[in-house]
């Protein structure tokens, strides 16, 4: 199975946060090869920046921010370029008022015929009343 993930499913992998545990069973599902994600290169910079800001909040230190990029980019992550996905991301941000950025994860999704998996709450929830329901699937209740 195919699954897009978002920098906020990411995170969790390697920060405990809350979700952390439904992180960790994605995850485990990965190892076991039963499923392979998918996202944009975008997904790199946006962790990074979630990196560096817990890293300045003094969350984590320089060693731990090095250590978990190290397995950030040793994740076998599936990266499709954003220059591809930007005609449908602009068309699905502007019609459904939603960022760039999050729409370039559903247009994976949409093209993939996948789920975008988010632990963006906000997100999952205002998609859910749209026709890319489908397409979005909300961290927390992700059945694996």
């Amino acid at each position: 199975m195919n699954l897009v993930i978002d920098a906020s499913v990411l995170i969790k992998f390697y920060v405990p946060e809350i979700l952390s545990d439904k992180a960790e069973e994605l995850l485990n599902r990965v190892a076991q090869g039963d499923v392979m994600l998918l996202a944009p290169d975008l997904i790199y910079p946006e962790v990074g920046n979630i990196l560096w800001k817990k890293q300045q909040m003094k969350e984590l230190t320089r060693p731990e921010v090095e250590e978990i990029t190290d397995a950030i980019v040793s994740l076998p992550l599936n990266i499709e370029a954003s220059k591809l996905l930007l005609p449908l991301a602009i068309d699905i941000g502007i019609a459904y008022k939603i960022t760039i950025y999050d729409a370039l994860y559903l247009s994976m999704a949409r093209i993939y015929e996948t789920k975008m998996i988010t632990a963006d709450r906000k997100l999952a929830d205002a998609m859910a009343k749209t026709d890319l329901k489908e397409y979005v699937s909300w961290l927390g209740s992700h059945k694996w």
